[in-house]
Parts: structure tokens; sequence; C-alpha cells
């Protein structure tokens, strides 16, 4: 070797270290030439399939999956709507594809949309200011639970230090709060489904931080109580949170700041613009009222003073960054255009078409509808069946199941969303899903599913023996 090679094979302090190709190929790699012996093979191993064969087995894969443009997917709480192509299409013009990083004046454009998305979720919701910045629902969750943090620490009430939540709310509510420092206090429900106001009465004190609520609830009820249940939080000094998951069964006819609520997330993938399933993209912006606004992440985005232009602005007491500059740019693109194109009376249609679904849905099955009337969702008890079998049979009539074994606060509960996208004959189509599982016999129920590419697993032994490739099949 020359003394540059050995140069190149020896460390700081001048140890030697072995070369990654031995003295003799080093010495006889021909920059030009092939590479050497020792980084070759003799055979590549690649599957030798003709075009039509790759196409048609990818084609046949495609085929097994069950998704928004198969058929209705009722999965309760989660609002899995059909989303129309052309918010993608407006995802992909060339114009949005620009780096976050480029000097403002650059950007205009890109400004203008966060600024009248801000504006938009805003007004739809009734808070006084927004944010954009967390990724996805559970994102903004945290961040609302930090911004009600810096909130009370700013105000020298830092040693607040429970927030409730009630016992049918997300289990992400529970985890946000337990995430933001807080001791989470669980509040039981009443008869009615709703909040025991007896019951948030005896929760509520000097350490309340605040009460995260679902309004409609979990059970798609509506807390007729709601006013109170913000005069009871303010008068103790809490903040109201307002969990948007079901945010569906509102547009354009209630907004939770009009409620009393003093923070909002809004999980736009879902009631806007993408299916949330598969893990994601999501956004899930956040709203509060004015009070709050000076405790958002930063940058925001409001008007240049005096000037038709846009620039981002670090809000007062900002609890800093939580994502990304713009969040989940390309998502909050396709709320935008979904939310421009509905405009006021679609938003309204929307909503109201959502909640006329899940009850006339509700009206239709054979199972134990408890509760009502419903807010685009309801909850049916599978009763003596267990929820899990009826879920796995209902696979065999072609549609996608609901929701299963939550809220417990109904027993083997079929938590069910039609939401506003579907048409009668579809909701007739999952009617006699239903219908067709609740009068069959318990070996037929429990050993279902039959007519799908694959049959039962064991669920626990998957979740813990995982297999993240072909190679593990082996």
């Amino acid at each position: 070797m020359t003394d540059y090679d050995q140069a190149r094979f020896t460390d700081e302090d001048g140890e030697g270290y072995e070369p990654l190709l031995s003295e003799k190929d080093a010495t006889s790699v021909d920059v030009d030439g092939p590479l050497p012996d020792g980084l070759t093979r003799d055979e590549l191993e690649l599957p030798e399939l003709a075009e039509p064969e790759l196409a048609r087995h990818y084609t046949r894969l495609s085929q097994m999956n069950y998704g928004v443009t198969t058929g209705p997917y009722p999965l309760g709480s989660c609002t899995m709507k059909y989303n129309p192509p052309f918010t993608e299409d407006v995802a992909a013009l060339p114009d949005g594809l620009v780096h976050p990083d480029r000097p403002e004046d650059a950007t205009q454009g890109t400004l203008e949309l966060l600024y009248d998305l801000q504006d938009y979720l805003g007004r739809i919701g009734g808070m006084d200011a927004v944010t954009l910045q967390p990724p996805a629902g559970a994102a903004g969750e945290f961040t609302g639970i930090l911004v009600a943090k810096a909130y009370h620490e700013h105000n020298g009430e830092g040693d607040r230090s429970e927030v409730i939540v009630p016992e049918s709310a997300h289990g992400t509510n529970f985890a946000s709060a337990a995430m933001g420092g807080y001791d989470v206090v669980e509040l039981p429900g009443g008869e009615d489904g709703r909040v025991d106001l007896e019951a948030l009465e005896a929760a509520l004190s000097e350490d309340t931080a605040a009460l995260m609520l679902t309004n409609p609830n979990t059970l798609g009820l509506f807390e007729r109580d709601i006013e109170e249940i913000a005069r009871m939080v303010h008068d103790v000094g809490g903040l109201l949170y307002y969990d948007g998951a079901n945010l569906n069964a509102l547009l354009g006819r209630a907004r939770p700041g009009d409620m009393g609520f003093d923070i909002m997330h809004y999980n736009v993938h879902k009631t806007f613009a993408t299916p949330h399933g598969g893990g994601g993209p999501g956004a899930g912006p956040v709203g509060v009222v004015d009070r709050l606004a000076p405790f958002l992440p930063k940058p925001r985005v409001r008007k240049r003073d005096g000037e038709d232009a846009y620039e981002t602005f670090d809000p007062e007491h900002t609890i800093g960054k939580v994502h990304g500059r713009d969040g989940n740019w390309l998502v909050l693109v396709k709320t935008y255009a979904y939310i421009a194109r509905l405009g006021d009376e679609g938003l309204a249609d929307a909503s109201a078409k959502a909640v006329l679904n899940a009850n006339y849905l509700a009206e239709q099955i054979d199972y134990e509808v408890p509760y009502g009337p419903f807010h685009h969702e309801f909850v049916a008890s599978a009763g003596e069946q267990d929820a899990a079998d009826v879920a796995k049979r209902m696979l065999d009539y072609g549609v996608h199941p609901p929701t299963t074994k939550w809220p417990e606060i109904v027993d083997e509960a079929l938590m069910t969303e039609p939401t506003e996208v579907e048409s009668r004959d579809t909701l007739a189509d999952l009617a006699r899903a239903f219908d067709a599982v609740a009068s069959e016999d318990e070996a037929t129920v429990t050993s279902a599913p039959e007519r799908t590419t694959a049959a039962r697993i064991d669920q626990t032994a998957a979740a813990r023996n995982l297999r993240l490739s072909w190679q593990d099949l082996e």
C-alpha cells in the first residue's frame, strides 16, 4: 500500500484499523473498472415474472382490501367517510410544493392559505385563535393541555394538579392529561348516558385545571346541560376542553365556543379531508378563546399591518413548537379545499345528513340500541352475542363492521357511525348485515369469518409475534 493508502486506514491517534477491502483488493481496484470480486455476485435472485403476471398479482392484492372506496366504513367515533379525490388533486398541484424555509415574501400564497384556514376553523368552532401545527388529534389534545398548563402557570396557579375526564372519553384524553403532568380524575356518567352533574360537582375543586369533554359524547348524545357544565368548571377557575372527534355532528349548526369551551382540537383529517385509517397522515389544529391565544405554539400567521400581505409571528407566551412550522401541510391543503368547496350551506347539510343517517340506521337494526336520539353515531348492544364475534361475521356479508367493545357503558358495544356520505341503499346493506348476524346460531357466528381471504386469527398472538415482512414467514 502507498503512504496515502496507509493514512486512509489510520485514525487520529495513529492506531491502525481494518480497511473495508484487503490490501490486495485495495491495490488492485481500478476506479474505472468492475468492482472487486468480494463485492460482486455471480447470480442475482430476482423473481422471473412477466409484466402481466406482476400487474395481476398486485391487482388481486388490492381487491383483498376494504376501504372507503369499497363500501361503508361505520367505525363509531372515527368518522371514516369517503373523501372526494378533488382534494387530492388540489394537494398535488405544483404550486403547493413550497419549501418551508423559503423567505416569506416568496411564499405569500402558502401563508394566505394558512391564514384563511385558521379563520375557517376559528369560525366553525367559535374560537378566537387557531394553530395548525399539531400533526394528529392526539397531538392536538396534548398541545391543548400544554396551553392550559401554561395559562394556569402564567396566572400563578401552576399548582392545579387535576384534569377531569369522563369514563366514556377517548383513551387519548386520559393519556394527554397524564403526559401533561396532571392527575386524571375519572368522571362517571349519569343514567341517561350524559355527564352526571352531581358527580361533576363532587369532582371539581381548586385543583381542577380542566375538564376534557366530547360533545356529542361517545354514545352519540348531545350534552344538554353543556352551558351549566361550562359554568361549573369556570366557577372553580378551570378550563373546558373540547375533543373534536365528533365535530362532524355539529358542522354549521353549533359551535363549541358558543357552548363555553375554551380550547378545542379539530380532527381535520376525519371531519374534512383525509381518511385517517392506517396510521395517518393526520392534522389536529387547536383553537382557543382570546385569553389563551398568547400561549399557542409558534409561529402563527397573520396579516401585515396596513398591507395586503402575510407574515408569521410568535405568540407572546408561546409554549414553543410542537411540529414543523406549517404542520402536515398537504393535509391542511386538502382541508382548506374541502371547506371552501362545501361552504357554509354544504357543511350544515353534511352534519344534518350525518345525524339523519345515524338515527335512521339505529331504527332499522334488530339489536338493542339504548339511549337516543343520536347525533352522527349510536351504540347498539350485541346482547348475548360477543361483539367481536358479530364484527367478524359481518365481514362475511361484505360490509365493514363497527367499533366493538367500547364504550364499556353499553354491554358488548357495537359503536356505529354511518356518516353523511351513505345512501339509503348502503344503509340498508348495513342493516341487513346486522340483522342477519343477530339471527344466526352461536357456532356460525363464533367461527366467522368464512368468506374472507384470511380466516380468524389469534389476535393476541399476532400482536405479540409480529410478522413484518415476507421473510418472517420462512
